[in-house]
């Protein structure tokens, strides 16, 4: 068979051309589809754009509130910053530590001996009664008077230069 000239190309390109003719409804329908999409993304975005400035009405609001009051904390904030900054600031976890430790049982110990001193004192009060009491009934007995004028009779310390000699 003849085959004309430059008609194989033309074929091949009404067949390209039906092809992407037969291709083109579902073309459409997919960028119909996807444009409807976009439609829905947009609605959401405008959606989220209307959430975002209801929020940022709201942050702003507070912020007004709230500025006046932190301007007026800054000269306070700036003094307790030098002093957070002194060294003892660093040192005060162990010095109250240390006190804990060493000073409270101190005290504690200072606060019993109050209690006991006391206490001494109350029993010293009962016992010298007690020995008033007896002096007085002791006093009362018949040759009483004589007891006082006893004395003991002296002591003799050995010389421990002059040793005794027991032979």
């Amino acid at each position: 068979m003849a085959r004309l000239p430059g008609l194989d190309g033309l074929l091949s390109l009404l067949q390209a051309q039906t092809e992407a003719l037969t291709a083109l409804p579902g073309a459409v329908t997919a960028l119909t589809g996807a444009v409807r999409s976009l439609g829905d993304v947009v609605g959401e975005a405008r959606e989220t754009l209307s959430a975002v400035h209801r929020l940022a009405v709201r942050l702003d609001a507070m912020a007004e509130e709230l500025e006046e009051p932190v301007r007026a904390l800054a000269p306070g904030l700036s003094r307790l910053a030098v002093v957070l900054d002194d060294p003892a600031v660093s040192d005060l976890p162990d010095t109250l530590r240390t006190v804990q430790q060493d000073m409270l049982p101190v005290l504690r110990t200072l606060a019993d001996t109050h209690e006991r001193v006391a206490f001494i004192a109350g029993s010293t009060d009962r016992i010298m009664g007690f020995v008033e009491d007896t002096s007085r009934t002791i006093g009362l007995l018949p040759g009483a008077s004589l007891l006082g004028r006893r004395r003991a009779a002296p002591r003799v310390v050995p010389d421990p230069v002059d040793p005794v000699d027991p032979g």
